[in-house]
């Protein structure tokens, strides 16, 4: 029996909703399957946090975070809490910087029966991965990590960094995954995407990419400059399977290619480093909306799924990769039988209804 630990932030707004459905999700997952334990360590941290204790994590929450095998958030910020400079509260993004989660994984996948914002039937079968360098780019200003040099009140001056060990690690993490989801029968294309003919740092984050691509022959490549690849999301997705780029890049094109295939509730992410692991919706906290069942859980769910993913590789536990496919594949059915319909999407179904459904397809399954 593997066991293992998870940091459960539940954060902010919705983050609260959307951890409770996750963990019911996974907790049923790991009913059926069996074969492994998880220990949930809570850590209080966040927007109302700060606005309570005038900090946004708990004393030793960050060391307690890292402690763990894998680290689940639910979602961070809340709109009228701020710092006075008037930027959000987001211990996420040091935890990020801490244990150098520089992996970014953003899967954007088309399920039956919600919305497709493409008129195109090829938008049917959208499913693709960007791959966005989370510790470094324009976000190593990011004003948690207090390093933007403002000049008075005349002048704010933010560094966009790249370094040859993080995005070398960044690459060959994408090589790596464009191989295995070609062995899972998708295309395999590692595309990257940057804007190298215009800044030197670009030039330099494609350079590194031209040499680690001579470690991975085998694997298909191609580049797009950012701005095409804007472009290229509306006028063919469905070409695309890995997409490796920039911070800032990435967590813009990865909002866009969510809107294509429903939105930011289904909209998963993964952050990974070298020893721990960080998942989260990508979506905000939406206060608005939040204990009234209204959120969609599913970019939360799928976000567990691929914690258990993670920890699989990292123990070695068949029993969690198969928990995370039966996450995955519940998710899956429910839209194919049109038994999974979020509100967010004109449907009936609210936060809890959308969890029972996928709990019931895990079940029946």
């Amino acid at each position: 029996m593997i066991h293992a630990q998870v940091a459960i932030i539940r954060g902010d707004g919705i983050g609260i909703d959307v951890t409770d459905a996750t963990l019911a999700v996974i907790d049923a997952a790991r009913a059926r399957v069996g074969g492994f334990d998880l220990e949930y360590r809570e850590i209080l941290a966040g927007a109302g946090y700060y606005a309570d204790n005038g900090i946004d994590i708990e004393p030793g929450g960050e060391t307690a975070a890292g402690e763990c095998d894998a680290i689940f958030l639910g979602a961070i910020g809340l709109p009228a809490i701020r710092h006075t400079d008037g930027t959000e509260i987001s211990p996420h993004l040091r935890l990020r910087d801490i244990y150098g989660l520089y992996a970014g994984v953003r899967p954007v996948r088309a399920y039956p029966n919600a919305p497709q914002r493409l008129a195109d039937p090829r938008a049917a079968d959208i499913d693709l991965v960007i791959l966005r360098e989370s510790t470094e780019g324009l976000f190593y200003s990011a004003a948690v990590h207090g390093r933007s040099e403002v000049i008075d009140d005349r002048e704010v001056r933010d560094t966009l960094r790249i370094t040859r060990a993080t995005t070398e690690k960044l690459h060959r993490f994408g090589f790596e995954l464009a191989r295995k989801r070609r062995a899972r029968g998708h295309r395999g294309l590692l595309t990257c995407v940057d804007k190298a003919n215009v800044f030197t740092s670009m030039a330099f984050f494609r350079q590194i990419f031209d040499e680690i691509r001579a470690e991975f022959p085998d694997v298909e490549t191609g580049y797009n400059y950012v701005d095409a690849q804007a472009l290229d999301f509306i006028r063919r997705p469905w070409d695309f399977d890995v997409l490796v780029t920039e911070n800032m890049f990435g967590d813009i094109l990865s909002d866009l290619a969510g809107g294509l295939v429903g939105g930011m509730g289904m909209a998963a992410c993964a952050e990974i480093g070298d020893t721990t692991g960080l998942f989260q919706p990508a979506h905000g906290s939406a206060p608005d909306i939040m204990d009234q069942d209204l959120a969609n859980p599913l970019a939360a769910i799928l976000s567990g799924a691929l914690m258990l993913d993670y920890l699989a590789e990292k123990t070695a536990c068949d029993a969690l990769a198969r928990a995370a496919s039966a996450i995955e594949s519940a998710v899956e059915r429910g839209f194919a039988a049109n038994r999974i319909r979020p509100r967010e999407f004109g449907g009936d179904m609210g936060t809890r209804a959308v969890t029972n459904e996928v709990i019931t397809q895990l079940r029946e399954a």
